[in-house]
């Protein structure tokens, strides 16, 4: 069958986007599989499966190896994009995605490039996962354990001569997290800023990620290594957020959408 797609990247974070019922699938894990494979597919972080009911767009976020997790912040900014491009949004998009209803704000556009200010939610830290030693195999590291929708794990660094990558694999799938987590490895750079490096659950290295900067930013600030509003600096550009009285996080970052087509997927059957 024939699947169309729209191709879009929040800071180089890229993602699929496809109208839910121009892919009536029984099984959306194999086809995000093949899709989002950079060698056969079409190439991708995650697909994007977009629908609407009683007028509330909603998202269901398929990583690259099949799984599904709860929200990706890149995503969802790349998907508000892709409903105003669409004509079906304004500039206030309100979005369901697996970790509720999400809130963004468009900031500015030109062309398919847009700006938004995307409302995170509320962060949890629960008592005593601000300082969490964490064991791995070659020793344990100093971590934050916090939600942001989804599960994360921020690891303080001097810098990025570690192979964080490993670590970063062996974090993702420590007995600890029973659903996998995100990593990010920060290096605090000033007062209102830190560096990161992300490792996602069910992706891998990422150039970006809103939920791992949100995660990383919240993680910094209550650790006292900055304070609010902070930037955020990836291999991808800055990501900048800001935390106020303990509220919702708010992140300011780019969706840009760069393609579209056709992708012919062949699905199993019996």
């Amino acid at each position: 069958m024939k699947i169309p797609f729209t191709k879009a990247h929040g800071a180089r974070n890229d993602f699929l986007l496809t109208w839910a019922q121009q892919a009536p699938l029984a099984d959306y894990s194999a086809a995000a599989i093949a899709i989002c494979d950079r060698h056969t597919g079409i190439g991708a972080d995650g697909w994007l499966i977009v629908g609407r009911e009683n007028g509330m767009p909603w998202i269901r976020l398929f990583n690259s190896d099949g799984s599904e997790p709860e929200i990706s912040g890149n995503g969802t900014r790349c998907a508000a994009a892709f409903l105003i491009e669409a004509g079906v949004s304004s500039d206030e998009v309100s979005i369901r995605t697996g970790a509720g209803v999400k809130h963004l704000r468009l900031l500015e556009r030109s062309g398919r490039e847009f700006i938004f200010e995307m409302n995170m939610g509320r962060p949890i830290v629960e008592p005593g996962n601000l300082h969490f030693s964490l064991p791995l195999e070659a020793g344990s590291v100093d971590a934050t354990i916090l939600d942001v929708g989804n599960p994360q794990c921020a690891i303080f660094v001097d810098d990025f001569s570690l192979d964080w990558r490993k670590i970063g694999a062996e974090v993702e799938r420590h007995p600890h997290f029973p659903n996998r987590t995100n990593v990010s490895f920060v290096v605090p750079v000033n007062g209102h800023s830190i560096d990161v490096r992300f490792f996602e659950r069910g992706v891998g290295e990422t150039m970006s990620s809103g939920t791992g900067s949100t995660g990383a930013a919240v993680a910094a600030i209550l650790r006292k290594v900055v304070t609010s509003p902070v930037r955020v600096l990836t291999p991808a550009g800055p990501l900048d957020l800001r935390w106020d009285n303990g509220e919702d996080v708010f992140l300011v970052g780019p969706a840009e959408i760069v393609a579209g087509g056709e992708f012919y997927f062949h699905e199993k059957t019996g």
